[in-house]
């Protein structure tokens, strides 16, 4: 088991990575207050694990309280979260009931969100059953659910208690789902990681082909790199908007194409690609670090072709993103491949181009 810490003072938590994690009643049993929980889930989740937690936890002398929420990134809105309610009302949870999320980042965003409201904060722990979430979404307390206007537009920061990624979990998750993952963990690389970059170009074949070892270190990593990050700015006041490099673009893309269309981690693909081009055409890097990060989003069979959406229509979109100050676009660019800034001087001419390309080649 390796394990990252994210140090938050009081509100510090472990990240424990390893396989076989959830079954492991004694690293649950220390985050949760009382013997009673709920166990969130997706239709596509609960059918592979939710019997073996709750098995685990009853043999701890634990309730687990199953919820079942509809999959995918089209529910992730307010009358899902209302199930949650309904459940733990229902149940007559307290606040000492820990939420338990199970599954990806839709999962991971509405039971924290959950966490965060219900009377007023009650405890939770993260338990990622996909790499995007394994690397990203589980860690550093971001919770939300979407609008028709805009992704993660309502939500809270708000920590986990514990958050445990059983890398046993990624054996069955569909390749295409593997690969949005991938996109998040190379985002770490590009933004402040060469290092860790020039690993993943040479070890990305064995990530795609799901090599234990390679995906261990990989997703340990990932989330010692946002540990430090959230460690220093929790609330995304700085430094930590660098980890929404290709969002802006990404979010754009989810929101244009309608919720689900496309993955999130493959909308962060494609938004990594417009922001290197962006970052090209402003003068900061060059046409072949481009190319390095087409080729190896290609490699882990992402996308890199964006949807002709339009640039008005993506300048619209882009306009509810969280980064907009006094109604100006700010971008995370690439200072150089390893170096991310957030930008608020991204020329209008540049980014209309950029845009325009991308339809063009959709």
């Amino acid at each position: 088991m390796r394990t990252v810490n994210v140090e938050l003072g009081a509100r510090s938590y472990a990240i424990h990575i390893g396989e076989g994690l959830l079954s492991n009643a004694d690293l649950l049993l220390a985050a949760l207050p009382q013997r009673k929980a709920a166990i969130v889930a997706d239709a596509n989740v609960a059918p592979l694990y939710l019997d073996a937690l709750t098995a685990t936890l009853s043999g701890a002398g634990v309730n687990a309280l199953p919820v079942v929420l509809p999959a995918g990134e089209e529910h992730k809105d307010w009358q899902t979260l209302n199930r949650v309610f309904d459940a733990l009302l229902a149940a007559r949870a307290e606040r000492g009931t820990a939420l338990i999320a199970l599954g990806g980042g839709v999962v991971g965003d509405i039971t924290g969100f959950a966490a965060a409201t219900y009377m007023r904060g009650v405890p939770y722990i993260q338990l990622p059953t996909t790499l995007l979430s394994q690397v990203d979404s589980s860690v550093g307390g971001k919770t939300a659910i979407n609008h028709p206007l805009g992704k993660n537009m309502i939500g809270a920061f708000y920590q986990p208690r514990l958050v445990l990624a059983d890398t046993g979990t990624l054996g069955t998750l569909p390749a295409r789902e593997l690969s949005a993952g991938l996109a998040e963990v190379i985002k770490y690389g590009l933004i402040r990681d060469i290092e860790f970059f020039d690993w993943l170009e040479r070890n990305i074949d064995k990530l795609v082909a799901r090599d234990p070892a390679a995906l261990a270190y990989a997703i340990e990593r990932s989330c010692r790199n946002k540990a430090e990050v959230v460690a220093v700015d929790e609330h995304e006041t700085g430094e930590r908007a660098l980890l929404n490099f290709g969002h802006t673009f990404g979010h754009a893309i989810e929101t244009g194409t309608g919720f689900g269309t496309w993955l999130h981690g493959e909308a962060v693909a494609m938004g990594m690609v417009l922001a290197s081009e962006l970052s090209h055409r402003i003068g900061l890097i060059g046409a072949g670090d481009v190319e390095r990060v087409r080729a190896i989003l290609v490699r882990a069979r992402l996308p890199v072709a964006a949807p002709d959406l339009g640039v008005a229509r993506y300048r619209e979109l882009m306009g509810h993103d969280k980064k907009v100050r006094d109604g100006a676009l700010r971008f995370v660019l690439l200072r150089k491949l390893g170096e991310a800034f957030v930008s608020a001087d991204a020329a209008r001419e540049a980014l209309d181009a950029v845009l325009a390309a991308a339809g063009a080649h959709a």
